[in-house]
């Protein structure tokens, strides 16, 4: 063998594909990079990029299914304020969903989890940490100032 086996996430979107890399480089920034796209005479068909490091191929054709939650995207964040900026910036033109979960516009579906709510999952106290689960189940978008220390 003369090259490792690779894994990495396909996503076929319908159309628009191109606004969506435009999209995640403009929410991402620098920690968005697309490394290969081919066109066709029509419109980009295929692109390889990445977004913190996670490689993905993407189809820009129709025909495909639609994207749904059975299968999404988890970004662990740092804090309230980076929480908010990507949420806002997904669920502008898509929807929030509960917990921590939300679409972008092309179906994608996110979830938006700041690292301090493994302290609140996992608080040493039972209660306190059933009490946690229990705030965040009520949640769209997380809100750390709701839970419990």
């Amino acid at each position: 063998m003369t090259q490792p086996t690779q894994l990495r996430t396909f996503l076929w979107y319908n159309n628009g594909m191109q606004e969506a890399l435009n999209f995640y480089k403009q929410t991402f920034g620098e920690q968005m990079e697309v490394s290969e796209e081919i066109l066709t005479a029509e419109h980009l068909f295929t692109a390889e990029f990445s977004i913190f490091g996670h490689e993905f191929i993407g189809m820009n054709t129709p025909g495909g299914e639609t994207f749904n939650s059975s299968i999404s995207l988890a970004l662990g964040v740092d804090g309230q304020e980076e929480v908010d900026r990507i949420w806002e910036a997904i669920t502008h033109e898509g929807a929030p969903g509960r917990c921590g979960w939300c679409t972008d516009k092309w179906g994608v579906s996110w979830q938006v989890i700041p690292f301090q709510m493994q302290g609140f999952l996992g608080h040493s106290e039972r209660s306190k940490a059933e009490q946690n689960l229990g705030a965040m189940m009520q949640m769209s978008k997380i809100q750390l100032s709701e839970f419990v220390e």
